[in-house]
């Protein structure tokens, strides 16, 4: 399978390099509500199935979700559909909200 793990430090550099890639955060809309990486798309765990198709299988894509479950298996469900640039935010936002943006809510 070709998914790789990215911590949120290296993730902060490549968005700052400018670096193009899709934040793909399949929590649900209430988490996604209290907190969320800016420009990120919410397309929850339990809708992927059905709304794959709203993704590009090329692009590099970054799955995200609290603590990094959901999205390691959002990542892999994409895998198996032939995406082929897949990343797991390790730790998730809740990592993400201890060690880059340290004013996001947590939860």
């Amino acid at each position: 399978m070709n998914v790789h793990s990215i911590t949120p430090a290296e993730l902060k550099r490549r968005l700052e390099a400018g670096e193009d890639l899709l934040l793909l955060d399949v929590r649900e809309p209430e988490e996604v509500a209290l907190c969320r990486i800016e420009g990120s798309l919410c397309i929850p765990l339990g809708e992927l199935a059905r709304r794959h198709v709203e993704l590009d299988p090329l692009h590099a894509t970054v799955c995200v979700c609290h603590h990094g479950v959901r999205s390691a298996r959002a990542a892999a469900a994409l895998a198996q559909r032939g995406f082929e640039r897949l990343y797991n935010l390790s730790g998730g936002i809740d990592r993400w909200a201890e060690e880059v943006e340290f004013s996001m809510q947590r939860y």
